[in-house]
């Protein structure tokens, strides 16, 4: 299939896939034409590539760890003895920057709870009204 098929099945734009394929996580075939052929296993690993990249993985980490799963009733199962080691690192990696996340918001609520009370008010006004806009 080419690449618009493949954008229309996956709900994945042609630019996001060329930069997949650039990123060494598709690798289509080309015709004599130069026009990338994509294959129906491609399908499945696009969708693969979009759950891993929600669950936080960059896509370096994605190329290397993309040979090492497979698919099993819906569900990615590593297939590589090392795999499950890097799983838990990156893990532990997304921990510690949610952990910093929480720091850095509670420290910015300690600044917005001192404001005094009518700069505070004024800007959930303006908060509110701009949520509203949206």
């Amino acid at each position: 299939m080419r690449i618009g098929e493949l954008s229309r099945r996956t709900g994945v734009h042609e630019r996001l896939l060329r930069y997949y394929e650039e990123q060494r996580l598709l690798h289509p075939a080309r015709r004599p034409s130069g026009y990338r052929e994509y294959s129906e296993a491609d399908v499945d690993t696009v969708r693969r590539i979009r759950s891993l990249l929600a669950a936080g993985l960059n896509t370096a980490t994605i190329a290397t760890i993309l040979p090492c799963l497979r698919e099993e009733d819906e569900r990615l199962v590593p297939t590589c003895p090392d795999l499950v080691a890097d799983l838990y690192r990156e893990r532990e990696r997304i921990t510690k920057a949610i952990t910093d996340l929480q720091v850095s918001r509670s420290s910015l609520d300690a600044v917005i709870a001192a404001a005094p009370a009518d700069i505070a008010e004024r800007a959930i006004s303006e908060a509110t009204a701009a949520a509203f806009r949206r």
